[in-house]
């Protein structure tokens, strides 16, 4: 019934009427389709600009790509992955793991791929969210839940002088992959998550690499390592003991949360704790 309505409210211009709209097809929204199936709920679409799942992790493809969340923690708590390469995962593999989810839960159907939403109005009388795509096509829902991520689209700095450079210029999250920086003088701009992963990822090839950095911040080792084929017989024969690692990491993570949002004077101990260590 949900494949029709979406194909329907695409082919011949009606107003498709579903219960439930979802933007973006990244974790989030993929998420949100396999939680309403479980629940019975069919009629929903997802859109995505995209012509495939994944959201960030199909959009950034820079050198060095990955995560810097544990891999057993990064990934759906009903959905855990015995497979994972490392602890810290690639983003290739996050990719795989996102797409096996959308085939596996079957919330293909019901997305609209290549699909934007453009625009958004709630019709107070009605009670209903009226989405309006690029295609021209009109969405009715009942409920709209944006899963847009943060990190799929770029954001190009404020410099003077950056629209009319002559070189070439590349955005991390639109990443030429047929780029060749093989002895060229490298600028590298930002040194949050993905130059910190750009940076190393390059600095064999670059002839010169200058790294242009605003606010020094903290760059601590990634404990990362290859996970063993013992390890992943075991999390698959036992999946209770790779459910244990998952909260053994969430409570981990979770324990900075308080010095993170509330008190910065505690990231000190932090510090002088990595100091020494």
């Amino acid at each position: 019934m949900a494949k029709q309505a979406v194909q329907a409210g695409k082919a011949n211009g009606k107003v498709n009427q579903v219960d439930v709209a979802v933007i973006g097809a990244g974790f989030g929204g993929i998420g949100v389709g396999i939680a309403l199936q479980k629940r019975g709920l069919n009629n929903f679409v997802i859109f995505e600009g995209e012509p495939d799942v994944g959201g960030s992790w199909r959009t950034n493809t820079y050198p060095g790509c990955a995560c810097d969340v544990p891999s057993h923690l990064y990934s759906y708590s009903f959905e855990p992955n015995p497979n994972w390469p490392e602890a810290y995962s690639k983003q290739s593999d996050i990719q795989k793991y996102i797409e096996h989810c959308a085939d596996k839960y079957g919330v293909r159907p019901n997305i609209r791929f290549s699909t934007k939403a453009k625009r958004a109005e709630f019709d107070g009388p009605r009670g209903l969210w009226r989405v309006t795509a690029d295609d021209g096509s009109v969405t009715e829902a009942r409920v709209l839940v944006p899963a847009t991520g943060a990190l799929s689209h770029p954001r190009y700095p404020d410099i003077q002088g950056r629209t009319s450079f002559q070189g070439l210029s590349v955005h991390a999250a639109r990443w030429d992959p047929g780029l060749d920086l093989k002895g060229k003088r490298v600028g590298v701009i930002g040194t949050g998550a993905s130059a910190i992963q750009i940076v190393p990822s390059i600095a064999k090839d670059a002839g010169e690499l200058l790294v242009f950095q605003r606010t020094p911040s903290w760059v601590l080792p990634k404990r990362n390592r290859v996970y063993t084929q013992e390890e992943h017989q075991r999390w698959a024969r036992h999946p209770w003991t790779q459910q244990m690692n998952r909260l053994a990491l969430y409570w981990t993570m979770e324990s900075a949360l308080p010095a993170i949002m509330w008190y910065p004077r505690m990231l000190e101990v932090g510090e002088r704790l990595h100091r020494y260590n």
